[in-house]
């Protein structure tokens, strides 16, 4: 569910069953022509279908990290922090096309990126995924793939 599905009259009844927030990374640069950020956006959307669909009734997506050069994480991990606080047991971090250093993003409690997906396993993405974010909420630890 995306955060502007909600309305303020039902997030009381709503809010113990959301208990993940997921925030998309696209990581733009600023250097991409309009036909590679649309790109870049859609492959964003694609990887993120991966959990939204199947996840609806437990994860609400916030707004996209479009720009970060991938150089400055501060902001992202605070985000993360600050979700938390606001009611959310986990944040999950996606990005089609960036690698994420868990490292940079301790507040984060799962970071999925598809490249290092990729990297790792001949799997289907699909699979490995929607894995990873049962093995989130069954066990409650950190995890990065």
């Amino acid at each position: 569910m995306k955060f502007s599905e909600v309305d303020e009259s039902s997030w009381g009844e709503l809010q113990p069953y959301f208990d993940t927030c997921l925030i998309p990374y696209t990581g733009l640069t600023g250097n991409e022509s309009p036909v590679e950020a649309t790109a870049a956006l859609e492959r964003l959307r694609d990887f993120m279908d991966l959990v939204e669909i199947p996840f609806k009734g437990r994860m609400i997506t916030y707004p996209a990290f479009q720009y970060g050069l991938q150089r400055e994480m501060s902001l992202l991990n605070e985000v993360c922090r600050n979700v938390k606080q606001a009611g959310f047991k986990h944040v999950v971090i996606m990005s089609a096309d960036c690698s994420l250093p868990a490292s940079d993003l301790p507040e984060a409690d799962l970071i999925l990126a598809r490249p290092a997906i990729e990297a790792e396993s001949g799997k289907e993405l699909a699979g490995i995924v929607q894995g990873e974010i049962h093995k989130l909420w069954n066990s409650g630890t950190e995890m990065q793939l």
